[in-house]
């Protein structure tokens, strides 16, 4: 592997086993990980016997440890950057880093993998060749219908993520934007209690409630509604 260069990890979205083999070889011959939680990923380094220093790299740490880390990039250090779950700079502070190196000229090599966007999507049976991720809404009532209304305008299906103490609260919103749309709820996908839901969010919202939602979710809004049988195919 090249010395002086960042290379952006993707790391299981729940399952050890949806890492790629060449992720793995990556990150045993890097000279330094910065993780999101170093905790959460020195279990999966673990897991697999990689035994490389871990540091953090956080949102609430990235103005100090992102110039340190590319100081040592310029040095010619071989670093991995990984997140909690999933691809960097995907509802994640990694971008920032991956921005530092972009400016200095040090090179950027992604080693693509598990997505909890495109995991989700390609299971829900929505079609895919446009759709629009928003990450997380904003948590403030007004804003969050705000913003829905932007993506309602947009006449495309729309990818969130969403806490699972705020998800009644956000199909209660989709509905108000939305209506009767088609909506998909997909919770701990890869994981041991993956769970698929469909429905209108009125719908989804009167299945949830006084339930005990854990685990990370993701929505799908659907504003074309349910998508209609393929035709036949003609004979010859």
């Amino acid at each position: 592997m090249p010395a002086g260069t960042l290379f952006v990890v993707a790391t299981p979205i729940g399952n050890l086993e949806d890492i790629t083999l060449r992720a793995l070889r990556v990150l045993r011959g890097v000279d330094l990980v910065a993780a999101e939680d170093t905790r959460r990923t020195r279990s999966l380094l673990e897991a697999y016997g990689v035994r490389v220093p871990v540091v953090s790299y956080f949102e609430q740490n990235q103005a100090r440890r992102g110039p340190e880390l590319l100081r040592r990039l310029q040095t010619g250090a071989r670093i991995a950057l990984v997140t909690d779950a999933g691809t960097p700079g995907v509802s994640d502070p990694g971008f920032r880093l991956v921005r530092l190196c972009r400016e200095a000229d040090v090179p950027v090599v992604p080693i693509p993998g598990a997505s909890a966007v495109i995991a989700a999507l390609s299971a829900a049976g929505v079609p895919g060749d446009r759709f629009v991720f928003e990450g997380f809404l904003p948590p403030k009532p007004g804003r969050r219908l705000t913003r829905l209304r932007a993506l309602h305008a947009l006449d495309r299906p729309v990818v969130l993520y969403e806490s699972p103490y705020r998800v009644l609260a956000t199909l209660e919103a989709i509905e108000a934007v939305f209506g009767d749309a088609e909506v998909v709820l997909a919770r701990e996908v890869t994981k041991r209690f993956e769970e698929f839901r469909r429905g209108t969010a009125a719908a989804l919202r009167a299945a949830l409630r006084g339930a005990e939602i854990r685990g990370e979710v993701t929505l799908i809004v659907n504003p074309r509604g349910p998508v209609p049988p393929a035709p036949p195919a003609l004979a010859d």
